[in-house]
């Protein structure tokens, strides 16, 4: 990311130096805290990367307006906040859009053991284990293991335990708190779920 920065802070010239150098100092100092915001909101490396590089765009397009530069941080923060959630918005419409041209595709017909709602079913199920699987991906490592030795390969506590050479209840304590973080983050499929 920082070789991306200086490529993009280099590749833009204008004819004012000081501004340049002053923005370039801003930059230096705040391109982490782009890509950080926007991985916050989108959860996805490659979107986020896309997202703040568009945020330090703008904010090089529009620095010589910014009357108050001490709060750039917090302009460049609220910048890339808002077009992450742009671009939340429009892989959420995509997404949807997507899912009913395959159900389109597939001719959405009412009988429930028909090939056609078996195809769908199956279509839903995979991106269901696909977004379960990134949700699985992005808990911490302690928390990451537990979970697929527990929930996913089938040990029960104690087997768990003996693998990891922790205490049971220890065990017993990342389960819980992977589930609750698992749960949260997947809440959005419950809630689609419930609107179809």
């Amino acid at each position: 990311m920082n070789d991306d920065v200086a490529q993009l802070a280099g590749a833009f010239v204008t004819s004012d130096r000081t501004a340049d150098e002053t923005f370039e100092a801003r930059l230096a100092d705040s391109s982490r805290l782009a890509f950080r915001v926007a991985y916050s909101v989108l959860r996805q490396r490659q979107d986020a990367e896309d997202v703040a590089q568009d945020a330090l765009v703008k904010a090089y397009r529009h620095f010589d307006r910014l009357r108050d530069r001490d709060r750039f941080r917090a302009w460049l923060v609220r910048t890339t906040w808002r077009l992450a959630l742009d671009r939340r918005r429009g892989n959420r419409r995509r997404d949807a859009r997507e899912r009913s041209e395959t159900a389109a595709l597939f001719g959405a017909a009412d009988e429930p053991g028909s090939p056609r709602n078996e195809a769908v079913d199956a279509l839903v199920a995979r991106e269901r284990a696909a977004h379960l699987w990134q949700a699985i991906d992005a808990l911490p490592e302690k928390l990451r293991v537990v979970v697929v030795l527990a929930n996913i390969e089938g040990h029960d506590v104690g087997d768990v335990a003996r693998l990891l050479t922790l205490p049971e209840g220890t065990v017993k304590s990342r389960l819980f708190l992977a589930r609750r973080r698992l749960k949260e983050h997947l809440q959005w499929m419950q809630n689609d779920a419930a609107a179809r």
